[in-house]
């Protein structure tokens, strides 16, 4: 897999990544043009969000020592935590650009959300009643979403790992607990920074992500006008185009991303830019 080919499988894939999050089958559409506060439809809409954006800032792992699917690098082994997502590998299409030229607006919009996810904030008062402690949790944010991912997907049996981390936080505001105290209060856990916390912080990781799909799209646009053509063939009333596909591009799947990518930017984003309210920005 060379580097065009890998750019055409990445882009297309946090495209589509993005697509199944950001979109008007999860939110409510509202009347305004321009909304500033966007709604989960339902509880099991914010459930779906929170799986798929955790599957968005998982790392993609090397398995039994292979290499990483679809020729993808694997991040350096001193990284900061946003490199173990997919948006090290958006940075990747930044640092070497190939099918496009100007890469400076999906820098910022990535580096923005990397910047927003690595912080961290203290949620007080955090009641966990299955053990009867309370405690201000100091956390970060891509660990809390990571988290409630994880709870949301898996039952009790695959959360070793999310109870270790819940654990630690605990020990590190003064509670220490057992890990079987761990386990019973995963789902206080949950519903404090699910049902809470990121129920205030939907909008704002929308508009992130929205962000991030324009950037990608203003990005290809001077490669989507050089690529489409009409080929003077028809179907009845509607004209046939096609894509002048870039030489680089031999694999298979690299080219079938290609077109599908092609597709995404002939048609564009599903949603407008938005901005969301201060209001809800200011907490956590």
């Amino acid at each position: 897999m060379n580097d065009t080919e890998r750019e055409a499988i990445i882009l297309n894939s946090a495209w589509e990544m993005i697509d199944g999050m950001v979109n008007w089958a999860i939110f409510l559409k509202l009347d305004s043009a321009e909304p500033t506060n966007l709604m989960f439809k339902t509880r099991e809409s914010s459930l779906l969000f929170i799986i798929l954006l955790g599957d968005f800032l998982s790392e993609i792992r090397v398995f039994k020592g292979d290499p990483p699917p679809l020729g993808l690098k694997p991040a350096p082994s001193i990284v900061r935590p946003s490199d173990l997502t997919f948006l090290f590998h958006l940075r990747q299409v930044c640092d070497n650009p190939k099918l496009g030229i100007d890469t400076t607006t999906l820098r910022r919009t990535v580096e923005d959300f990397a910047d927003w996810i690595e912080g961290e904030f203290t949620a007080e008062g955090v009641y966990l009643s299955d053990i009867e402690v309370v405690a201000d949790l100091r956390i970060s944010r891509i660990r809390y979403l990571k988290m409630c991912g994880d709870i949301a997907k898996h039952n009790l049996a695959r959360l070793a790992t999310n109870v270790k981390h819940l654990r630690s936080l605990l020990e590190a505001a003064g509670h220490p607990v057992s890990e079987q105290d761990a386990y019973l209060a995963v789902e206080n856990f949950f519903t404090r920074f699910h049902d809470d916390i990121f129920n205030y912080h939907q909008s704002q990781i929308a508009e992130f992500l929205n962000n991030i799909r324009w950037s990608i799209h203003e990005y290809l646009l001077p490669e989507f006008k050089r690529s489409w053509y009409l080929t003077g063939k028809a179907l009845g009333n509607i004209k046939v185009y096609s894509y002048h596909v870039p030489t680089d591009i031999a694999d298979p799947l690299a080219h079938a991303m290609y077109w599908n990518l092609m597709g995404r930017s002939r048609s564009g984003p599903y949603l407008e830019r938005f901005i969301v309210d201060e209001l809800l920005k200011r907490r956590y």
